[in-house]
């Protein structure tokens, strides 16, 4: 089963309490907050492995893998069998960048044309370092850190990457011509 189709059931509105605390990145802030068992929650959007929701009139977006905080089926993290080589790692990195969704649109960042380019290099300890160039629909978008922490974690599920770090970057600046059709058709922009 797919993350998408894992997150199906979840509707836009429901409102869940939680079954224990959890950890979820604060929006716009890119920063980690713990919320408390029995608080309820309201999704605000699933999409790839993580549901964004609202609690006392602030956003969060809880991980797949810590779904269970929700009552609902936990996701595996994503992760590489320990050999696997470097086309593998980048495509792995590449699909873990297909389920970062902005909490506030629909499409995943790659198909959004925010993804730039994704550079991974071994450094002299022998750790990888993974360097994503992405931009944001625009500078004042402030989105950006728990875009960055989204992917910095999902990306990190993999052994063999040690550090992920996310360049935001602003030249050229982003335009609708840039996402693909499907976001395209997703957005009702054709």
């Amino acid at each position: 089963m797919s993350d998408i189709d894992a997150l199906a059931g979840v509707t836009k509105g429901q409102v869940l309490p939680l079954q224990r605390d959890v950890e979820a990145i604060s929006i716009p802030f890119g920063k980690t907050e713990t919320l408390a068992e029995d608080s309820e929650v309201t999704v605000m959007q699933a999409k790839g492995s993580t549901v964004s929701v609202g609690l006392e009139g602030r956003m969060y977006l809880i991980e797949g893998s810590e779904l269970d905080a929700l009552g609902l089926e936990p996701l595996p993290r994503p992760t590489l069998p320990e050999d696997a080589s470097e086309e593998e790692i980048e495509a792995f990195v590449w699909d873990q960048l297909r389920t970062c969704f902005d909490p506030e649109i629909p499409v995943n960042i790659v198909e959004l044309g925010l993804v730039y380019g994704c550079r991974i290099e071994r450094l002299i300890t022998g750790e990888r370092l993974v360097t994503i160039r992405m931009t944001l629909t625009a500078p004042g978008c402030g989105m950006g850190d728990v875009i960055a922490a989204d992917a910095r974690n999902k990306i990190l599920g993999a052994p063999q990457i040690s550090k992920v770090h996310t360049e935001i970057v602003f030249d050229p600046p982003w335009s609708r011509e840039m996402m693909s059709d499907e976001a395209k058709l997703e957005l009702g922009m054709f």
